[in-house]
């Protein structure tokens, strides 16, 4: 007896969920309402422990073959220096860096492994439109395609993974608890030379404002950071006065600015950082930013829905496997994750309070005093802020029944409409 799971979105935790589910033998469909991966301004960070989880599954070597980044360090601007607050290559792990990675690419190579997997279906240019209840318990879901036909997907587990504004959780009645965040982030990009490098991931600050810059393979990917309710400001400004930030604020980048040729080109991102107070009702279970939206501070939300979607396949794959998991086993998954969840956010708020709030109120004069005596002194000391960004307070390895040798031969081909 095979119980059937329908997962909806396509994202890191979806693919993730849907890959290890049919390793494991269970029927999986995944909805995805987009044609294609191609998008803007993802989360496009893989940390370390998620780089273990792709050998785990015998994919590390199709994943190397993909354009990428290395980041080895995080350090803070200091007096015209930098002081190196994590440092990646101190992490005892296989892959002691951050691999910079359009999230397309992942997403293809999660979807093209799946795809291997006789019981694996992804269904793209296919938005889900509602919850099917019966008898007390979500059932499936319905959905809508591109082309305008609707229909009814009946599953024993309905795994929500369609972020945080999650209308599977909405439609369950599932409550979500706010923190309060006191910035947005813009992203925008220009052009990059192979040659050029900025070192290491480095906060850039202006009077009032921050910036981060990201190395890609063609391009720069900068976040600007600025104040919530900031952005019809913002636009109706118009690009100069972000010329000249960008100028003051990374200096290397100043003859590019005149790249960025139109406010269009600069993404909101509304931020938002809150935890379902419950992950899950009979038959649905909420995981990655459906459950929890972080703060992209550290880059830690793409690697820990990847990690909810690790427990929760190693879960629920027995259960599924024999029909239908009871709320108490969807329970489970909240309580193996909360922990490490809860962590990162307070976390974050700290850093929020310390860096971010200080710098838009135009108080950042750099970090704590105590702080940069303690890591020039002890530089070993870079080794926990670069544990706790990398590898997480709470990493999960791949199960046994997932794993695989890079050379090993599918068993089968897996069912894909597009």
């Amino acid at each position: 007896m095979t119980g059937r799971c329908v997962i909806i979105g396509g994202g890191p935790a979806g693919m993730v969920a849907g890959l290890l589910l049919a390793r494991a033998g269970v029927a999986v469909t995944v909805l995805e309402k987009h044609a294609d991966f191609l998008r803007d301004f993802r989360g496009d960070t893989v940390h370390p422990s998620t780089l273990d989880l792709l050998d785990d599954l015998g994919l590390g070597e199709r994943f190397a073959r993909l354009p990428q980044y290395h980041i080895t360090e995080v350090a803070f601007p200091a007096g015209g220096r930098q002081v190196v607050f994590g440092d990646l290559s101190r992490l005892r792990v296989r892959h002691p860096y951050i691999a910079m990675v359009p999230q397309w690419d992942l997403l293809t190579l999660l979807a093209d492994a799946a795809r291997e997997e006789p019981g694996f279906t992804l269904r793209m240019r296919t938005e889900v439109t509602g919850l099917v209840h019966e008898g007390g318990r979500v059932a499936g879901v319905r959905y809508r395609t591109e082309d305008g036909q609707d229909g009814e997907l009946r599953a024993d587990l309905t795994l929500a993974c369609d972020g945080r504004w999650s209308l599977a959780r909405r439609e369950a009645g599932l409550r979500v608890k706010e923190r309060r965040v006191p910035f947005d982030v813009w992203w925008f990009r220009l052009p990059r030379a192979k040659e050029e490098d900025l070192g290491a991931l480095i906060p850039r600050v202006t009077a009032d404002r921050l910036f981060i810059v990201l190395p890609r393979e063609t391009h720069f990917q900068i976040g600007y950071i600025g104040p919530k309710g900031f952005d019809p400001a913002f636009r109706a400004r118009g690009l100069e006065p972000l010329r000249r930030e960008i100028a003051e604020a990374v200096p290397d980048l100043a003859g590019k600015v005149s790249e960025l040729t139109s406010m269009d080109d600069v993404k909101h991102l509304d931020v938002r950082l809150n935890r379902l107070n419950r992950w899950h009702t009979d038959g649905l279970l909420c995981i990655g930013d459906a459950a929890h939206a972080m703060s992209p501070v550290g880059g830690v939300g793409i690697n820990l829905a990847i990690q909810d979607a690790v427990a929760a396949a190693t879960l629920l794959a027995g259960p599924l496997r024999r029909g239908r998991p009871t709320p108490a086993a969807l329970a489970r998954v909240r309580a193996r994750r909360l922990p490490a969840t809860a962590a990162v956010q307070a976390l974050q708020r700290v850093m929020h309070r310390a860096l971010v709030v200080r710098v838009l109120r135009g108080t950042w004069s750099g970090p704590p005093a105590l702080l940069l005596r303690l890591l020039r002194r002890f530089p070993a000391l870079s080794y926990v802020p670069a544990y706790l960004i990398g590898v997480g307070p709470r990493p999960e390895r791949a199960p046994a029944f997932a794993r695989r040798d890079p050379g090993k031969t599918p068993a089968g081909r897996a069912t894909v409409a597009e």
